[in-house]
């Protein structure tokens, strides 16, 4: 299948505890994809994320950060100690993948549809690349490292993806 035919359901993650994340479990429901990390000066952006996770959850938004040390070895934690970070600073309840590459050859292949939809401008060139899925698997919206979760902008994309 090309990607051009694919929806965020057609991928799989694995979560920061080893386990399988098929994204196809969770049709129906619209998805904000970040690249994170913990030693960034973007990493405050997990309190604004738990935030969104928080507000919409209930509506059907799930929020996935994706741990990477891509950039300027910014994520060198393990898995425990990524989640103990994001749980003691940030209160982080929600899922967090296994620590994968999101650039490059070898990006994780969610990385690299997400690049396609989006075009060339919208690969990962730093932490906190933020990706908005609507509720039919497909690419809403993406924005940079400087765009906060909370802004206006993110808020509009997340209730399109949700059909509001």
């Amino acid at each position: 299948m090309s990607d051009a035919g694919k929806t965020i359901h057609d991928f799989e993650l694995k979560t920061l505890r080893g386990e399988p994340l098929p994204l196809a479990e969770h049709k129906g429901k619209a998805v904000l994809v970040v690249n994170t990390a913990s030693k960034c000066g973007f990493t405050p952006q997990y309190k604004e994320l738990e935030a969104i996770w928080q507000k919409y959850r209930d509506e059907g938004l799930l929020v996935i950060g994706v741990p990477s040390n891509d950039f300027a070895g910014q994520e060198p934690g393990n898995a425990e100690e990524i989640e103990q970070f994001c749980e003691i600073n940030f209160g982080v309840d929600f899922p967090l993948t296994e620590k994968v590459h999101v650039t490059g050859a070898d990006a994780h292949p969610l990385f690299k549809w997400l690049g396609a939809q989006g075009g060339i401008l919208s690969k990962p060139r730093w932490n906190f690349y933020k990706y908005v899925i609507g509720r039919d698997g497909k690419l809403v919206d993406w924005f940079a490292s400087t765009t906060a979760p909370g802004s206006a902008k993110v808020e509009k994309a997340i209730k399109k993806a949700l059909g509001k």
